[in-house]
Parts: structure tokens; C-alpha cells; sequence
């Protein structure tokens, strides 16, 4: 199958084709045809499967047919996100799928002024995207009138449930005209999204790419038991010793986050952070330093876990476990995206192995415990059934594929040996530094 045999505008193709594709992805095979037929839809599917394009294209189809050039343009597709960084990625594919197209569209979210959001709404857009507080704002300000919306659209909905914005769009659904096609898109399912589903969608298409609640197959997951006063250490070791390189790691919360960041500055890894007391100008710079290299690490917290647009992020690390099973899934879906392989590493405590259970029951399977040489966790404290891997590799050379995990492994043992004959490496150096 390819992407003109879903009938799209030359324009529409033309941009696909600029942007690099050429074969639709399962969700896009799927999801295009029903929204094209004017079906509701509820997908699910992980982040980096192609779910955005899934319905930009479609949408931009449907407005263009039905296009009108006089006038002030109404909104007539709302598309509601549960973050600002998924917001501006969500309206810049929109931007450039609709490169060749007469479709406006603009995007609003807080922690910007809002002067030059209400500027862009009064020049009128066919699509708006919009995180829910900020959108609220501009209705109780009267710059925004949803009563001409034809496309109603949730994206990454069950993100928006666990941030507590269902009054919020509960409040907005009320405000748009009973009439409409909707589209609902998450990667995880629970009983109070079910429940937002019946409410929103009328017969709809299911449509489902991956196991619900589960995370990308193409992601290999390893944890690290150690004790929480040498996390940092061990992360220091981990990202010198493998010479990696744009790293995002997660931990919970955001003063730790800005600590974290500082440390691993001073351990001479170039870091920065992102969270919500960030600016939304801190924000941006951080994440572009990021994709571009200009920085090693980015430490998020949860805030982060969605909405971040980093091709071929290879690696993603949880320096403290998330406090809900189904953010894993989130903060993982960073990594092994579009088809790439992805390695997940958790550093857990003897005080997380609850979570970490629970998060091996959502995965339906268990993950590889390996505990890495001079890291072994204070035996007073109890890490049941946690083998520890040690291998001889005396005569390898360190592997450093991140999905190879007799390399990883056979690297640390290399380490371990050569602290046993007293052999002080540039590693435990930066460890004695950072303390």
C-alpha cells in the first residue's frame, strides 16, 4: 500500500513525499480510510507508530474539499493535546503536511503570552491546536468560538486523564456542536478512558496496532538494582564508560530534576532539565539544545514524557521509577520509535521493586535484572530473586550496542576486574569526584 491509494490531494502527497515517506505505517493504513469516510474513530497506539500523521493527512483531505475562501475562517477542526511540547509538534506536522494547502492553522498553550495567540485566532484558522487550560483561557476571553467545528480530536487522551483534565474537556466538548466527527488516540486504556469514549464517540472504528497498555516490542528493557545513595554514581559510570550520548532521564520530581542536572554538569556531562516550573521558552531551548547535540542529557520529569518529537532517541533511562505503572509506558515511548531498537534502563531501589512488579504485570512479562560489580545493593536491605550476572571477558572488547546485553555486560565485568587488581580508572575517578 502506498499513500496515493487513499485518494489524497497532490499537494497533501507532495508534502509526504518531501517529508521522507513513502509507505504508510499500520495505524496511518487504518486510521486514514476511516477518518476519510467520516467515521469516529478510537485508536490505539504507541507513540512513534505514526498516529499524528494518521490524522493530519486525513483531516487536511476533508477541509480542503470543503474550503471556502471568503470570510473569516472559523475553527473547524479542534485538536486538544495534554502538553505544550505535544501541542507545537502536533501543529507542526500540520504546518508541513499542509505545506501545498490553502488549510490555517495555529496552535495555543500556556506559559507564552497570549496576546499573539488571540492575533492568530482573530485572522481566523481552519485547525487549532490547543492544550485545555490555555484553550479555557480564550474562551472565557471570548477570542475563540468553537461552535463551527466539524473534527473533534483527543490526542494522547489517557496523558490528559492521568493530568487531570477531564472537567476541563468535559467543559470544551460542551461547547462544540453536537454534530462532528471525533477521534480519540491513547496509548494506554483505563476504566475512567472508557468511560470518555462512550460519552464522545458514536459507533466508532476501533482501531488497535498494539496490545493495549503495552510498550513498543522493538524496546529492550534492563533494571539496575542498586541502593538510592548511588543512583547518581551509577548513572555517571553508565553514561562515561558507554560514552553515551542524548540520554533523556527521568525522575519524579522537579526540584530533584534541576539537582540531578547540576551534578551531572559537574561530573563534566553537558545536561540540562526540563519540567513544569520550567518557562515555555526554557522549555524549547532545552529540548532543541538537545536534539541537536548540544547536550548529552536531558533530565524530565513526567511533564516530558509525552510529546517530545526526538528522532532515534536510542536511550532512555529511569532514575527513579514513575509513581503510576502506565508512565513507563509513556516515559519509554521515547525510545525504539518508528521502527528503530531502543534500550529502556531503570535504576530501582529496594523500595520501588513494588512498582517495578506492577509495571512487569502491565508488560505481561519480566524484565532482566542485572546487577552491575561495585553497585551490588546493601544486602540488609531485600532485592529478592535478583540474580547477579558476572562474566569473565577479560579477552573481549566492550561491546557498546545498546541492545546487546552480553556486551553491556561484559563491559562492567571488564570494570569490575580491573578494580579488583587496584586499577584506578578515569570512571572512578569521576565518582570519587562527584561525591
Amino acid at each position: 500500500m502506498s499513500f496515493n491509494s487513499f485518494g489524497l490531494t497532490a499537494g497533501i502527497l507532495r508534502a509526504v513525499s518531501e517529508h521522507g515517506y513513502t509507505e504508510p505505517t499500520p495505524i496511518q493504513s487504518m486510521t486514514i480510510p476511516a477518518v476519510l469516510n467520516g467515521r469516529d474513530v478510537m485508536a490505539g497506539a504507541q507513540t512513534g507508530t505514526g498516529k499524528t500523521a494518521g490524522f493530519v493527512l486525513p483531516v487536511l483531505q476533508i477541509l480542503e474539499a470543503n474550503h471556502e475562501e471568503k470570510g473569516r475562517r472559523p475553527v473547524r477542526c479542534l485538536i486538544l493535546t495534554p502538553t505544550r511540547e505535544l501541542a507545537a509538534q502536533v501543529s507542526q506536522s500540520v504546518r508541513t503536511y499542509g505545506k501545498y494547502s490553502s488549510i490555517k492553522s495555529t496552535e495555543v498553550y500556556g506559559g507564552i503570552n497570549i496576546n499573539p495567540q488571540i492575533k492568530a485566532l482573530q485572522k481566523g484558522v481552519d485547525i487549532l491546536v490547543a492544550t485545555p487550560g490555555r484553550l479555557l483561557d480564550h474562551v472565557e476571553q471570548k477570542t475563540v468560538d468553537l461552535s463551527k467545528v466539524e473534527i473533534f480530536i483527543l490526542d494522547e487522551a489517557d496523558r490528559m486523564l492521568d493530568m487531570g483534565f477531564i472537567r476541563d474537556i468535559r467543559r470544551i466538548m460542551a461547547l462544540l456542536p453536537k454534530k462532528r466527527q471525533n477521534l480519540l488516540f491513547s496509548a494506554t486504556t483505563s476504566h475512567e478512558m472508557q468511560g470518555l469514549a462512550n460519552t464522545l464517540l458514536h459507533k466508532p472504528e476501533v482501531i488497535q496496532v498494539t496490545p493495549q497498555n503495552s510498550a513498543a516490542e522493538q524496546v529492550k528493557h534492563v533494571v539496575h538494582p542498586v541502593d538510592h545513595s548511588r543512583k547518581r554514581e551509577l548513572l555517571i559510570d553508565l553514561i562515561k564508560s558507554n560514552s553515551w550520548h542524548q540520554i533523556l532521564v527521568f525522575i519524579k520530581m522537579k526540584h530533584t530534576a534541576n539537582r540531578l542536572a547540576e551534578q551531572l554538569n559537574k561530573a563534566g556531562i553537558h545536561t540540562t532539565s526540563i519540567h513544569g516550573d520550567k518557562s515555555q521558552a526554557q522549555r524549547t531551548k532545552a529540548l532543541q539544545n538537545f536534539k541537536a547535540g548540544k547536550v548529552a542529557v536531558l533530565v524530565a520529569t513526567d511533564v516530558a514524557s509525552r510529546g517530545l518529537d526526538i528522532q532515534q532517541l536510542p536511550l532512555v533511562i529511569n532514575f527513579e521509577m514513575p509513581t503510576e505503572a502506565e508512565n513507563y509506558i509513556h516515559r519509554i515511548g521515547r525510545t525504539g520509535r518508528a521502527g528503530n531498537t531502543g534500550l529502556a534502563i531503570s535504576l530501582v531501589a529496594a523500595d520501588e521493586l513494588g512498582m517495578l512488579n506492577e509495571i512487569e504485570h502491565l508488560l505481561k512479562q519480566d524484565i532482566e535484572k542485572v546487577i552491575i560489580p561495585g553497585y551490588e545493593p546493601d544486602p540488609r536491605i531485600s532485592h529478592k530473586h535478583v540474580p547477579q550476572k558476572r562474566r569473565s571477558a577479560s579477552t573481549h572488547t566492550p561491546v557498546r550496542s545498546q541492545t546487546n546485553k552480553d556486551g553491556y555486560v561484559e563491559h562492567w565485568s571488564r570494570q569490575a576486574k580491573q578494580k579488583a587488581n587496584g586499577n584506578k580508572s578515569k570512571y572512578q575517578s569521576s565518582r570519587l569526584g562527584a561525591r
